[in-house]
């Protein structure tokens, strides 16, 4: 059969689970010449019964499951069961598909479930050289061989023991066997199965023949399982250490749950006391509210208040306004008073000066009177009448003259303070009044505004609205 593209069957079941005696290699080489195709012959045991999805594939020696083939070809189905030179068959590989390299290879027959049912003894492929062809042996190596010989044949002699125990194991694996073919193949019709199972006891009869030939596949399934324990034993080694870290790290989780357990004891017990505290702070919250609606209607009240103040503020304004408008009022009226006081003044200082030319001149008349009194009446008076009149133009008039209380000047207006009512002369200074002002006005820590004593409640209440 030739190879096709389609994949064989098969299965990770591993080497201690397979059947390596139920299919036996023959004439299988030592070494393979590259370049050629290669004829694989195998015979069937009475034990196996072939199926249709059969294969025989080249794996390299080492292999752990089916699916490490190299190359495969599809089995050939025996024509007739009864017949040995049916149970004779070959299946032929291309040299296309065989392997390059040197490494050892080996025939395994694998059923349609995947199971490998026998392997042949290791090969390679590699040219002829003369080293083959040629052997020359010394006298110590043929004792050596004989030697060899000597051990071959009583290990062939054990391995006769262990084929007489392998033919009961065989029996019981024939048991295994049949059960196994009897749940897989219940579909089956009976007449088949009876078919087989005279096929299996003619194949018995020949089993002693067939051990000889068995020998070689259990040399190599011995080979096999050796590499398998190493690797085994180095698996095993592996996983020792792993276990001893895996222990290590357990105690670590251990003493982690017991730090992790001893805090959540402390959590659980931080959870009761945060809850005696949310308890608590509940209450407290709920006084908190009681509090907060007293103090909103206090809010309430002081916000009416402020308004109340607010009105009373621009009330206060309105008032402080019209008073500064008042004290411009009253500050042009001392400006004009003090222009007048200043004139006045000039007036004053002029008169005086002219009172006393007037006072000389009176007491120059007075003298020259009395020393004329007697002899010298005055027949006219027309000089005084004259001086008289000249002085008749100023404004305090002649102290000397008959009708000096008819020009006594009026007395000079008060000031009253608007605050607290201080009467003060009109000839005072401006800068005392002013002075005097400035000591009842109120001024507001917060802005420019200024307030006058009279405005004290006003002035009160707009600190008050500045203050909140």
């Amino acid at each position: 059969m030739e190879e096709t593209g389609e994949e064989p069957p098969t299965s990770a079941v591993l080497l201690n689970h397979c059947h390596f005696s139920q299919i036996i290699f023959n004439n299988v080489e030592k070494f393979y010449i590259p370049g050629g195709d290669i004829t694989c012959h195998y015979t069937l045991t009475q034990h196996f019964i072939p199926r249709r999805k059969d294969w025989v594939g080249i794996f390299r020696v080492g292999w752990k499951t089916t699916r490490e083939y190299y190359t495969f070809m599809w089995a050939v189905m025996p024509a007739d069961f009864n017949n040995k030179s049916s149970l004779q068959q070959q299946v032929q590989f291309k040299a296309y598909y065989l392997p390059k390299d040197d490494e050892y290879y080996q025939f395994c027959y694998v059923d349609q479930d995947g199971v490998v049912r026998g392997a042949s003894v290791p090969f390679q492929f590699r040219p002829e050289s003369e080293e083959d062809i040629l052997v020359v042996t010394t006298q110590g190596e043929v004792e050596e061989i004989e030697q060899l010989n000597k051990e071959l044949r009583q290990q062939n002699q054990e391995l006769k023991d262990n084929c007489i125990s392998l033919q009961k194991q065989n029996s019981d694996m024939h048991a295994e066997l049949q059960k196994t073919q009897e749940l897989q193949e219940r579909l089956e019709s009976l007449t088949e199965i009876n078919k087989t199972l005279e096929q299996r006891v003619s194949v018995l009869n020949e089993e002693n023949e067939s051990l000889k030939v068995e020998k070689s596949c259990w040399e190599t399934e011995l080979l096999q399982f050796k590499v398998q324990n190493q690797n085994v034993a180095s698996e095993n080694e592996k996983m020792g250490v792993r276990l001893k870290t895996t222990l290590d790290h357990l105690d670590q989780l251990q003493a982690q749950i017991s730090v992790r357990e001893k805090e959540m004891e402390k959590l659980t017990q931080g959870d009761r006391d945060k809850t005696e505290q949310l308890e608590h702070l509940k209450k407290e919250n709920e006084q908190l509210l009681l509090s907060l609606t007293e103090q909103r209607e206090h809010q309430q009240k002081l916000e009416q208040t402020v308004e109340e103040m607010k009105q009373k503020e621009t009330t206060s304004t309105r008032k402080h306004q019209e008073l500064m408008n008042q004290i411009s009022d009253l500050m042009k009226k001392l400006d004009e008073s003090k222009f007048f006081y200043q004139e006045l003044q000039r007036e004053k200082t002029k008169v005086e000066g002219e009172k006393d030319l007037l006072h000389r001149e009176n007491e120059r008349l007075l003298c020259y009177i009395c020393e004329d009194s007697d002899a010298n009446l005055l027949p006219n008076p027309t000089p005084v009448q004259e001086a008289l009149e000249e002085n008749a133009g100023l404004i305090f008039g002649n102290p000397y003259s008959a009708t000096q209380d008819d020009h006594i000047p009026i007395l000079p207006s008060i000031k009253n303070c608007p605050v607290c009512h201080g009467v003060f002369p009109d000839d005072v200074e401006e800068v005392v009044f002013e002075q005097h002002l400035q000591t009842h006005v109120l001024a507001c820590p917060y802005c420019d505004e200024v307030f006058s004593e009279v405005e004290r409640q006003v002035y009160d209440d707009h600190v008050f609205c500045h203050s909140l």
